[in-house]
């Protein structure tokens, strides 16, 4: 192998390194981030500890259910029940998500905390006065009136402890995924108490996760327009606290939110921490005092949703949540990633298929680029039309290569020609291929959608593969030869699309090329179909505007 190609092996190494590190490689903290940390979490201890020791024996879910006496809740959205111990949200279905598409079972996200996969929300007042009894995981409150939870009717629930201070929590619900809790607490006696506030999300393990580089899954949060996002691993290794006047903090899953959006205009200190079980929460630094024969009161607001953008965003305009919408991972490419769902969304609603949504955006793509790959594929065709008098060229200066080059240049600026024009298109469209998959991959509208015939969820891979004839044969292959026939499509018009395109002088460089779909295809196969399909019609596009544009030009050269 010559030099050439030599350096030309290195530097497609090079990239490929480097287009992997940047999309896929996850951000690595400095050794001292840990002391970093540390030195945060030495602040503001001032507050009162949210620790409680618990002796749980675990149970299976329809036990714990059945250990205490609870409330219903339901909407159009969401149904399950508060346990009137502990008074936390711990029980809660989603009515409009299935598991799995071929199963009618629903998707359940929180679970009672003596179970394995334990995952609450429970909120409240602490104090440092030790003297003074308040409620807890094993206090059992009671209810006052109303005993059913609806986006309709509120439900109030009281304990009062040994010192004779009365608490209050009113609990409404309205028609998607929001919990709204008024907390009051009633001084009848004649001492004056300090009480602060505080919302604690509790999950026991790690879910199944995705653990892919593009899609955080873990602890998240956003506090004085800064975005925390720390992964399960992280926080076992260490604790994170940050003091922040406006914000919310939550849990997040692939498709699923819990969140919790603190008291408004009162600064509060947000702790991630692992101690037998991971821990969100936050706790106001600066207390309410409660007179004596009076009262205090406040509010905070509680989101446990699916991750649908319209419900997000709703959100995050009507309660006024600071960058609530960070809830769903855009990623670094934000200002790409969600203007493009919104355009697949527009399509959807006006053709009524995410399928025929993703080709429509296919074609208003191509049609923005329009005037980059004409310039492109005007100087190809050029490239194409002079390979005969480059072979020309290279055979009468075969033995002086400063010459070869010398006429090489000579030619390209004669008939106007740069010969690295042709990566500009695709260039171009890498941060939307990289946009696009993101939306496939994060928003929850793609899940369990149909596109036609044996696509039926836009979401997952082709489930065909090549190698039992797309189903024709009757056997299963390895998960690894899925290959389906949406991938081959997108590798045959790769193919047919190279065709067109000028062939590389260099022996070495065309037979790299010529492996090229080829390996796409299999790289690909494993992608949302949803993406395949994108890529697929974008080749297709691709080929027809090449073709005419190649049809239109015409070279003269001298021999």
């Amino acid at each position: 192998m010559d030099s050439k190609n030599v350096i030309a092996a290195i530097a497609l190494s090079s990239a490929v390194i480097v287009l992997y590190s940047l999309f896929f490689v996850p951000e690595q903290k400095p050794k001292n981030q840990n002391l970093v940390e540390k030195e945060k979490v030495e602040q503001n201890t001032d507050t009162p500890s949210l620790e409680q020791k618990e002796n749980l024996v675990t149970i299976s879910r329809d036990e714990a259910l059945k250990q205490s006496e609870r409330i219903k809740f339901e909407n159009n959205n969401i149904v399950g029940s508060i346990s009137l111990k502990g008074a936390s949200i711990d029980d809660l279905t989603f009515k409009n998500y299935k598991v799995d598409l071929n199963d009618e079972k629903r998707v359940t996200l929180l679970g009672p905390r003596n179970i394995d996969e334990g995952y609450l929300v429970e909120s409240g007042f602490v104090t440092t006065d030790k003297n003074i009894d308040i409620p807890n995981s094993n206090t059992v409150w009671s209810i006052i009136g109303n005993n059913k939870l609806t986006d309709q009717n509120p439900i109030k629930l009281s304990w009062t402890n040994n010192q004779g201070i009365k608490f209050e929590k009113q609990i409404s619900l309205d028609d998607k995924y929001l919990f709204t809790i008024k907390q009051k607490v009633i001084n009848d006696t004649d001492k004056k108490y300090d009480f602060y506030s505080y919302g604690q999300i509790i999950r026991n393990q790690i879910p199944d996760i995705t653990d892919f580089y593009i899609l955080h899954e873990g602890l998240v949060a956003t506090l004085d327009d800064e975005l925390i996002e720390e992964d399960y691993d992280d926080i076992q290794e260490k604790k994170f606290t940050k003091v922040a006047q406006k914000g919310w903090l939550g849990v997040g899953d692939k498709y699923w939110i819990t969140s919790l959006i603190p008291p408004r205009n009162k600064e509060f200190k947000t702790t991630f921490d692992y101690k037998k079980k991971f821990r969100a929460n936050f706790i106001a630094t600066e207390p309410l005092t409660l007179n004596e024969n009076s009262s205090i009161e406040e509010e905070l607001q509680i989101i446990v949703a699916a991750k649908r953008v319209d419900v997000i965003d709703g959100y995050a305009k009507t309660l006024n949540i600071d960058k609530f919408d960070l809830v769903i991972d855009w990623g670094f490419l934000y200002f790409i990633t969600k203007p493009l769902f919104f355009g697949i969304d527009y399509f959807f609603k006006l053709l009524g298929n995410y399928g025929l949504a993703i080709i429509a955006i296919t074609i208003c793509i191509r049609l923005a680029f329009f005037p980059l790959a004409n310039f492109s594929f005007r100087s190809m065709a050029k490239m194409k039309a002079l390979q005969p008098e480059m072979v020309r060229l290279k055979e009468l200066h075969k033995d002086d290569k400063m010459k070869l080059q010398q006429e090489m240049m000579a030619l390209y600026k004669k008939e106007k020609v740069n010969p690295m024009s042709g990566c500009l298109p695709i260039l171009v469209q890498i941060p939307v291929f990289f946009a696009l998959y993101k939306v496939l991959f994060v928003t929850i509208e793609m899940r369990q959608m149909p596109f036609y015939g044996w696509i039926q969820d836009l979401s997952e891979r082709d489930p065909t593969s090549i190698f039992n004839l797309f189903g024709l044969l009757p056997y299963d292959v390895p998960s690894f030869l899925v290959i389906g026939a949406w991938p081959v499509a997108m590798g045959v018009s790769m193919w047919i699309q190279q065709k067109l395109n000028p062939a590389p002088t260099d022996p070495m460089q065309a037979k790299i090329f010529m492996f090229f779909p080829l390996f796409l295809t299999v790289i690909l196969a494993p992608f949302p179909s949803g993406l395949v399909i994108y890529w697929t019609v974008n080749n297709i596009l691709t080929m027809a505007q090449q073709v005419f544009i190649m049809k239109r030009t015409t070279v003269k050269t001298v021999t």
